[in-house]
């Protein structure tokens, strides 16, 4: 559901997927090819929310933000299942496990790759290239080969899933085939 607030609407890219049973509101951009999964909630109802292209939040996220603290999720970026991000900037080719916390003012930076279940707090940097876990979050090493083979196939199946349930989804909605 996309809601109007205080005279905003969400920008979305008609070529990004965005699962029925989602809440987007206000001042959110989505990029193209980026996909939105079920039970998502995106409220850019403080400041601005900016999702790149080919980028994928999963399932159950909870996106928001700070007074004057942008949102800020760059170009190909998977954000797991149950994570909660608020006012923080995650950089190109990042990922963030599932059921973690990225709270104002973070920075996880490009090709990072946050474990499950971490908490990253307020202002804390996470090098770009590296492996960082925990409650708070600390570097655990630097990427290899493997990760970033990894990185690159999730987000290359989320592009691939959300474009086909796009086109399940616009079926059954219009009836066409």
């Amino acid at each position: 559901m996309e809601l109007k607030y205080n005279g905003m609407a969400p920008k979305i890219s008609p070529s990004a997927f965005v699962a029925p049973n989602t809440v987007i509101t206000a001042d959110v951009t989505i990029g193209e090819q980026s996909s939105i999964w079920y039970g998502t909630i995106i409220r850019g109802d403080v400041s601005p929310v900016i999702i790149g292209s080919e980028s994928n939040i999963q399932d159950l996220c909870c996106l928001h933000q700070s007074p004057d603290r942008p949102l800020i999720i760059e170009d190909r970026v998977t954000i797991g299942h149950r994570v909660t991000l608020h006012s923080c900037t995650v950089r190109s080719n990042a990922l963030v496990g599932m059921d973690s916390t990225i709270l104002d003012g973070a920075e996880i930076g490009e090709y990072a790759f946050i474990g499950a279940g971490s908490l990253v707090p307020p202002g804390k940097k996470i090098p770009p290239r590296t492996l960082a876990f925990g409650r708070p979050a600390k570097v655990i090493r630097e990427l290899n080969d493997h990760d970033y083979s990894e990185l690159e196939r999730i987000y290359r199946s989320y592009v691939d899933k959300g474009q086909r349930y796009k086109e399940a989804h616009t079926i059954k909605k219009f009836g066409t085939a």
